[in-house]
Order: structure tokens, then sequence, then C-alpha cells
């Protein structure tokens, strides 16, 4: 017999066995879970996919932003990402999934991710745990980047950081742990949210408001158009696709009802772009086919059927985004009332939105579509004829939205009183822009010094403080160009400094 080695794994102890002699050489520790490899590679991917938000909704605001404060928007919702990541790992986790919480809020057993190992999640037993955990991470740090479209152009990047920090934790992890934990106690009283009607959109509506009351309006609170469409589009882009994968995912399951959600997503989304723009065409002169209408549209179609995207049929998902573009658009028309200023209508897209969607499900959930995986609901009124889910829909939709709010408004009162943590820049720097002010650098910073290298070539001439006339252009001595903040009777306007050899030879508002 050749000398050959087989090795027999048991969940005891490893014996390697040559030539009929057997010797045990060490203990193993208990066997590992074996998990289904499909499902595992269906989580993993949408969970990366769903990262794509994050950078898609930074574009988005971006684009709609002023361009000098453009560049912090895109980076705050990296900001987001990174906070939240690191305050999943030390208590959110815990907090939202524990298996051992009160109906109000999960415990502190698994800080730190302890307790977790390779054991398996408890929403499906064929993927990790620790795959779970991410893939709820990932909502945890997108539902703070939607609320920085409330405060954009005057919040501060620091206390915007840590603000992000606090509400996940106070008010994420509450809402999160109430709709989606088998202990939460709007899980137990038979709540329907699929995708995050609440503990992300009714939740960012009501944050983005009591932030916006807080902070105060901008100097400058007038509607402009966006400085970059391009932008706008591409967030768009990223926001859509994102979403499909996020509430398709949000089963857990790669099955049919993972391809009924994708449809009624894609739909709802579809419906909700083309009705905004017929409402803007229909109600505003001139009458144009407008692309940020579409684009709004768009997410506000994708908002409203999230929390029913796996409750409903595709023919029924057209009227979350009918009845959630006009909602929404028609909402506009009704913020002056509020006199807050909410830069990018966070309120009015995803608290609007995320209410339309609640109620909506309500009436048009239906239980054959829950049942193709083996999910048990009562239904809807409409197919089921249950009227009950309208009162726990609602229910739902008013705890979230006031705990939201309340909760937000403790946060930042509390955060403006602290020095150093001052929610709102100076007149100064909102003036000039955050991208200079908070971050140093500019989005657009090559074509600043195009056009200030164009302005100090078309001064080819200035008169200096001896009245002597001369020419710098093509002069050998140094020339420094500088923005400078200029105040004329009270207000302040951009200025511009040139300055030969450390003298002013030209200072000019613009």
């Amino acid at each position: 017999m050749n000398n050959e080695t087989i090795t027999i794994v048991s969940s005891v102890s490893e014996i390697e066995i040559t030539n009929n002699r057997s010797t045990e050489i060490s203990n193993l520790p208990p066997q590992y879970h074996e998990y289904n490899t499909g499902d595992v590679t269906w989580l993993l991917t949408c969970t990366a996919i769903t990262w794509l938000m994050v950078p898609g909704v930074g574009f988005f605001y971006s684009g709609l932003s002023r361009s000098k404060s453009s560049l912090i928007l895109i980076i705050l919702c990296f900001y987001s990402v990174s906070v939240v990541s690191i305050q999943w790992y030390i208590l959110g986790y815990s907090l939202c999934l524990s298996t051992t919480g009160s109906p109000f809020i999960g415990d502190f057993n698994h800080m730190f991710l302890q307790n977790i190992d390779d054991s398996p999640a408890f929403s499906n037993p064929k993927v990790p745990a620790l795959l779970i955990s991410i893939w709820y991470c990932l909502f945890a740090a997108i539902a703070p980047t939607i609320i920085l479209g409330a405060v954009a152009e005057r919040a501060r990047l620091l206390p915007c950081v840590i603000f992000i920090f606090c509400w996940s934790t106070l008010v994420f992890d509450f809402l999160t742990y109430w709709t989606w934990n088998p202990n939460g106690w709007i899980y137990t009283e038979g709540g329907l949210d699929f995708g995050g009607g609440t503990p992300i959109h009714i939740s960012t509506g009501a944050a983005a408001l009591a932030y916006a009351l807080i902070l105060g309006k901008r100097q400058d609170s007038s509607e402009n158009p966006p400085h970059n469409m391009t932008h706008v589009i591409i967030g768009c882009s990223f926001i859509w696709f994102g979403w499909l994968v996020a509430n398709a995912g949000s089963g857990l399951l790669p099955n049919y009802r993972a391809v009924v959600v994708f449809v009624t997503t894609n739909l709802s989304a579809s419906v909700g772009g083309i009705t905004w723009v017929t409402i803007d065409y229909i109600r505003h002169k001139p009458r144009k086919f407008s692309a940020l209408g579409f684009c709004t549209g768009a997410v506000a179609g994708l908002v409203a059927v999230t929390p029913a995207s796996g409750f409903v049929s595709p023919t029924s998902s057209i009227a979350f985004g009918l009845f959630g573009a006009i909602f929404c658009n028609f909402s506009l028309s009704c913020k002056k009332w509020l006199r807050i200023d909410d830069a990018f209508d966070v309120f009015c897209l995803h608290g609007v939105g995320g209410i339309i969607g609640n109620l909506l499900c309500a009436v048009l959930a239906q239980k054959s579509v829950a049942a193709v995986d083996g999910t048990e609901i009562i239904g809807g009124v409409l197919y089921d004829g249950h009227w009950k889910q309208l009162y726990i829909q609602l229910i739902d939709t008013v705890a979230g939205f006031t705990w939201s709010f309340i909760v937000t408004l403790i946060i930042v009162f509390i955060m403006n009183k602290i020095p150093g943590l001052y929610l709102r820049t100076t007149q100064v720097n909102e003036e000039i822009g955050l991208d200079k002010t908070e971050l140093g650098e500019s989005l657009y910073q090559h074509i600043e010094d195009l056009k200030l290298q164009q302005c100090a070539c078309a001064c080819t001439q200035v008169k200096l403080t001896n009245g002597v006339n001369k020419s710098f252009v093509g002069d050998s001595n140094t020339l420094e160009v500088e923005m400078t903040p200029k105040f004329n009777n009270g207000k302040i306007s951009s200025g511009l400094d040139i300055q030969r050899n450390g003298q002013e030879i030209l200072s000019a508002s613009l």
C-alpha cells in the first residue's frame, strides 16, 4: 500500500490516518455553518450596488446647489458613509438587529459586532448575520445624506458630521428597530414597510424640517436653476440604479418576489418622472419639458413605492408613481406657508412621498403578492378588504414623523448651543461659498483660475497710487490675484484684488 494520508474531519477532532496508523493531531473549533452561496452572492451584489446611491445623492444635490457650495455636498455624503459605518460597528447593529431587545429598542449584546461570529441571520438563515449587518448599514448611511439637501449652502461641515452620528443613533436606529425587527412594536402590530418608507423617507423629511428650522434661511433663498444639470442627471442615474437593487434586495432572497419588486420600483419611477413633467408643463409658463422635473418626479415615484414595493403588483405600482408625483409636486406650492428654508425640498419629496407611499400601501397591498415567498400579511383595503391595515399604517406614519422631528429638533438645538458646534457658517463664508471656507477647495478651481487670469490680462494698464499708469502684462514682476469679500453699502459681494510685488494695483468689486 502506498504512503497515503487521509484526513477525516469531525466536529470533535481531526484524525490523520497514515499506513493504517491513527493519530489525533489537534482539536478544532465547532464546525462553521454552511450557507447558500447563491443567496450570499445575491446579497453581496445588492449591497455593493446600493452603495452607489451615496455618490448619487451627492451629485444630485451638487448639481442643484450654487457652484461655490457644491463640492461640500458630495464629500459630506462620503462622510456619512464613513461615520455611520463606524457608528454601526460600535452600537448601531446591536440597537437595530439584536434579537433580545424590548418592543422599543434593541440591547447592547452585539456592540462592536460581538457575539456574531459566523452565526446565521434570523431574517434569512441561509446567509451570515454579518452580511445582513453591512446590508442594513448601507441603508443607515444613505438616510442622513438625504437630510443634507435641506441645509445646503449654509451648514458647517463639522457639526454636520457630528449630527449624522447622533441622528443615526437616536432616530434611524429606533425607527429601524420598530419597523423591521421582529420584536419592534410596529412590526408586531403588522405594519407594512418593505424598503424603508418610515425609517428612511418620512424620518429624513421630518428631520430636514427640524434642521432647517434651527439653521435659519439662507442669505439668498430665492429659487435658482441648477448650476450643473449634468451632475443632477448623473446623480439621478445612480439613485435610480441603486434604488432598483436596494428594493429588490430588501426581501433578502433572490426569488420571484424580488423580480416583482424590481418591476414595481422601475415602473413607479417611470410614471413619476413623466407625471411630474406633465404637471409642470401644464402649470408653468413658458411651457417646457424640464429635465430637472423628470429627475425629481422619478425620485418621487421611487420614494412613494418603496414601502409597498414587496406587497403590490406592477399594475398597482402605477398609482404610486402617479400620486407620489402629484402630491409631491403640489406640496412645493405649499412650502411657503412653513416659512422654513428647505433648500432642495427634502420634506416635499421624501416626507410627503413617504407618507403617500405608506398610506397607499394600506390600500393596495395584496396577500397574494407577499405570499410568493411564504410571507403572510392580512392584505390591504382594496383587494383583501382589510381596513385595519390603513389604521396601522397611519399609526406608523404619525409615530415615525413625530419621533424624527422632535428628536432631531432636540439634537440640533443642543448642538447649536455648544461652543464650536454652531450649525451655521458666517454671513461672509456663506457668500464666499462653503467649498472655499470649509474645504479650501473648489469643484471648479480650474475655471476660477482661468477667469482670474483672463481678468488680469484684460487690465493692461492700471493707475498706481502715485498716479503713474503702467502696464503689467508681460512684466517680469510678480503678479498676485486674490478673490476677497467686499462690503458695499452693508452688502457682501465678491471682490478682486491684484497685487504686484506686495503692492495693491487693482481692487474692485465684481
